[in-house]
């Protein structure tokens, strides 16, 4: 075992008594990132990770991320069809504590891979719907995060406002944005169980199928929007297909998911901006302007899709029905 592992291995044992340590690799790269960390192998050839954060930022995600998977019950687990990294133990170590979890299989996809393979595409989709369709009461009472729909708004709405007062927003964007800001109908929908921070680094598949999704520590109750937004970074095809195979597995008929996905993926490159002034990088400053613009040329393309909420009067009959009967649920 090198240096590093071999301390992380001593460390798994103290963190989950009676596991006897055979074997270690490393997850990740070992020179960088946010955690030192490493898959250990057992005596009974099973395979558990552990994670040490290198900084205070990694030390308060996988704090976050530890009260997700904690909060995501044996029950709530059989309900998706991927697997879920359990909580197994911690060691202090330093001014910090390493957190042992079993350890999941699998690569993380691209997305140019859900272009060329629509099964994969289609596994997302119902990956994501699965999710949203988790009863919204065990994120309240383990006291996750629960946002409202005007809550949701006003944070989009915050990240427009800053970023807009850098004066690097193209005119264009910032029309759009703000016509979308004030849809109202654009942001009537019902809140749901959602990761919060769903990629290709948070999934995991084998083959065409998703076989685990990690990094739960923004789970909560919000815009399920937000989980579909970065699937718009690839071709629209692959979007379409994920959402399609998400609105057949339940995901829901909410008419405005997919516009609103839009405005979330967009207002990533704002984040971006954001986040390159806060840290005084002129080259991500850079980056984002350079985004932008070209997000400014997309929007303006033939094809390009609006922001604007779809018309009830648009709505086909069964779909009405159905709004007015999960109303009356509601309220009734």
């Amino acid at each position: 075992m090198a240096g590093s592992q071999f301390t992380l291995a001593a460390l798994a044992t103290t963190a989950v008594p009676g596991l006897v340590v055979t074997g270690t690799r490393t997850l990740g790269s070992a020179a960088s990132g946010d955690y030192e960390s490493a898959v250990l192998r057992d005596a009974d050839g099973a395979e558990t990770a552990i994670r040490r954060p290198r900084n205070q930022r990694a030390e308060a995600r996988q704090s976050a991320d530890v009260v997700a998977i904690r909060a995501l019950s044996a029950g709530i687990r059989t309900r998706l069809p991927f697997g879920v990294a359990e909580y197994r133990g911690q060691a202090p170590i330093g001014s910090t504590r390493a957190i042992v979890t079993t350890y999941l299989r699998g690569a993380h996809p691209t997305l140019k891979a859900l272009v060329e393979r629509p099964e994969l595409a289609t596994s997302v989709g119902r990956s994501i719907a699965a999710i949203h369709q988790l009863p919204t009461s065990f994120v309240t009472d383990a006291g996750l995060p629960s946002l409202t729909p005007f809550e949701v708004l006003r944070s989009a709405v915050s990240v427009m406002d800053r970023a807009v007062a850098t004066k690097l927003v193209p005119a264009a964007l910032k029309e759009r944005w703000e016509g979308a800001a004030r849809d109202q109908q654009l942001w009537q929908f019902t809140p749901t169980v959602v990761h919060g921070s769903l990629g290709t680094e948070t999934i995991l598949v084998e083959g065409d199928d998703v076989t685990g999704v990690i990094d739960w520590g923004e789970l909560r109750l919000g815009d399920p929007a937000k989980d579909l937004a970065w699937v718009l970074a690839g071709r629209t095809d692959a979007f379409d297909t994920v959402l399609s195979a998400y609105e057949a597995n339940g995901g829901g008929r909410d008419r405005q998911l997919a516009q609103r996905a839009r405005v979330h993926h967009e207002l990533e490159t704002a984040q971006w901006l954001l986040h390159g002034v806060q840290a005084k990088s002129t080259e991500v400053v850079d980056d984002a302007v350079a985004m932008m613009h070209r997000l400014v040329d997309a929007v303006h393309a033939p094809s390009a899709a609006p922001l604007q909420s779809v018309s009830p009067e648009t709505m086909e009959i069964g779909e009405v029905e159905q709004l007015l009967s999960s109303t009356e649920r509601r309220h009734g």
